[in-house]
């Protein structure tokens, strides 16, 4: 199955190349939620290619009517993660698929196909990058730990949404090396994955932007979970947490101050 959707979603990666290089008109799903017409493009694309060689598996996808799916056995579709980056030709930006048994994780693939990275993992079998094998830092200091965030699309409309992400960043900033905020939760985890940062957080996710990313951090060694420290449950957690392990804890007590 992995090796089918890899080829599906490198076809898939032709539109969205032609889509990024190209001018584009954009319309907003909220203040600061884009979509263009590649978004939907390379999602139809995936949807009808998916559903005819996993039958299976249901599809749910990011620009899709999703209220009659079931999530169990589903193949989690995020067309274009980083959709303005993707309109203003910053090339941190990925089409991210997850592929879920009985609720549970199975395959997870991130490629971007700008920067031609394709990140892949199946349970059990470890995380690669263009088939190199990856996995998390061994850094433990959190000091010296290189983290990442991302700010929610609320931040323009709900003030508590906004003063919460504020307060989080002037507490943790001064007791870590550094925080990027690149714009792509999908690549981040992978990031985290690759040993690029030690941790990545963030509220107000949806299932789509996360699904695969975090198959491919738990199977470089990461870890992965709620602000509370339980386990992370797609569709149902504001914040995700990820890191190497190493750092989880002071993490999630930087985050609770």
């Amino acid at each position: 199955m992995k090796n089918k959707l890899i080829e599906i979603i490198k076809e898939a990666g032709e539109i969205f190349k032609e889509g990024y290089y190209s001018k584009k008109d954009v319309t907003f799903k909220a203040k600061k939620d884009l979509v263009t017409k590649y978004d939907v493009a390379v999602e139809n694309f995936l949807k009808v290619r998916f559903e005819k060689e996993f039958y299976d598996f249901n599809v749910i996808a990011e620009e899709s009517d999703n209220t009659d799916k079931i999530f169990s056995n589903s193949i989690i579709v995020d067309p274009i993660d980083g959709t303005t980056n993707f309109v203003n030709k910053l090339p941190h930006t990925a089409i991210s698929v997850g592929v879920y048994k009985d609720k549970k994780p199975y395959i997870g693939i991130v490629f971007n196909p700008i920067l031609d990275q394709l990140y892949t993992a199946v349970v059990g079998e470890g995380a690669y990058c263009n088939g190199e094998k990856i996995q998390v830092s061994d850094e433990s200091d959190f000091q010296k730990a290189l983290l990442s965030t991302g700010f929610p699309y609320s931040s323009g409309t709900c003030e508590d949404d906004l003063n919460d992400v504020v307060e989080k960043i002037k507490h943790i900033l001064p007791r870590c090396q550094d925080i990027r905020r690149l714009g792509s939760a999908a690549l981040d985890l992978c990031y985290v994955a690759s040993g690029i940062y030690e941790a990545y957080y963030e509220m107000n996710l949806k299932a789509w932007d996360v699904s695969a990313g975090l198959i491919i951090l738990q199977e470089a060694g990461g870890k992965v979970s709620n602000i509370d420290g339980n386990d992370y449950v797609l569709f149902e957690n504001k914040y995700i947490l990820a890191s190497n392990g190493y750092v989880h804890k002071e993490l999630i007590e930087n985050l609770n101050f």
